[in-house]
């Protein structure tokens, strides 16, 4: 058996009695106290996660910019050294190798973040697709990264930082900031539909920093809280909500798609779909009696004929609602139709809602 990758935190995590599990092949908490307890801290207060199992790919040389141009869906050329975006790596066929979020560093110069469980594929990827002039390196060793999420976020960061962060907007990042003596990057940007920051800082320095957090009263969190906080704020999990089978537009992520910029692998699916409209398409289910979807439960119309299945489902612990993403047919995502979810042997009735379920 393989032996599961480690953050920089796992003995932090033992000291404290985290539960630990396997998620892509690393071992990482689902839980420090319990995931309701978490999920509310970082709704009302602040929490923070470890993410220093999200990889890190530096892409460098003079033509970089046109290089991330063609293999991203967004516009590369409105990353700065100061502000980040978000973006997909889509195939020929249009359907999502990774979703990322790309800082430009210096010139020519550009980190690319990405999911933990697709950093080797999506090294591949790109190395497959390298043009002369570029090169790229898998640096996610040498870095790690804490999330600090929720409304007291910024008021606990402008306490620790020196430099000013009243005026950063959502993907807006500043480098070269020092946190308790240790050089960080500091990014307004995160995965809970919360205000919060994405600490980027040396792999070493990871341990000193969450200890600097705790003093300060964050509280911190498990992949169980990060799952509930995403899904409530309808942000898609690679492997679930998106995956190479299906597009952005398919997913409701057509804003990370920028068609004018010119040609990118899968545009001409993608533009298809944008212009045409998908068949099929991510919509918000809530369920009207007791059950929780999951992941590939069937959906059905009121006819009784299968017109999708559910990505990603959960109990929302802000509103205590059975709640759920489900890509379904195009007819059947108008807010209020009522379809039917399969939840073992019952099919029960779910309504078509507007995302996201909670907003602040």
């Amino acid at each position: 058996m393989t032996e599961l990758k480690k953050t920089p935190l796992y003995d932090k995590y033992i000291e404290d009695g985290a539960k630990v599990i396997d998620f892509s092949g690393w071992a990482l908490p689902v839980q420090f106290s319990s995931i309701k307890e978490e999920h509310i801290a970082v709704r009302e207060n602040v929490g923070m996660f470890d993410v220093s199992h999200m990889g890190e790919i530096i892409v460098e040389g003079e033509k970089a910019l046109d290089y991330l141009q063609y293999v991203l869906t967004n516009d590369i050329s409105k990353v700065t050294q100061t502000k980040a975006i978000y973006a997909m790596m889509t195939n020929e066929q249009g359907g999502v190798v990774d979703d990322l979020v790309v800082y430009q560093l210096e010139d020519n110069k550009y980190l690319l973040v990405v999911n933990a469980g697709n950093t080797d594929v999506d090294f591949k990827w790109l190395t497959d697709h390298k043009i002369d002039g570029v090169e790229v390196k898998n640096v996610s060793s040498e870095y790690g990264q804490i999330a600090v999420q929720g409304p007291k976020a910024k008021e606990i960061m402008e306490k620790l930082v020196a430099v000013d962060i009243s005026e950063l907007k959502m993907f807006g990042f500043i480098q070269d900031v020092e946190l308790f003596g240790k050089t960080v990057i500091l990014s307004q940007s995160g995965y809970t539909g919360e205000h919060g920051y994405e600490i980027y800082c040396y792999a070493q320095d990871t341990v000193d920093i969450w200890n600097g957090l705790l003093e300060q009263g964050v509280v911190p969190c498990g992949l169980g809280a990060r799952d509930t906080l995403r899904l409530e704020a309808a942000l898609p999990l690679h492997g679930q909500d998106i995956t190479p089978s299906i597009s952005p537009i398919e997913a409701k992520m057509g804003f990370s798609v920028k068609l004018q910029k010119g040609d990118f692998i899968g545009r001409d699916v993608i533009a298809k779909q944008k212009e045409d409209g998908p068949e099929r398409k991510s919509a918000g289910l809530e369920l009207q009696e007791r059950g929780i979807a999951r992941t590939d439960y069937e959906v059905f119309n009121k006819n009784d004929e299968k017109i999708g299945y559910v990505t990603s489902g959960t109990q929302s612990p802000s509103t205590g609602r059975s709640i759920a993403l489900a890509l379904i047919d195009i007819a059947e995502t108008e807010i209020d139709n009522e379809v039917f979810v399969q939840v073992r042997k019952n099919k029960v009735p779910a309504k078509v809602v507007k995302t996201p379920f909670h907003k602040n």
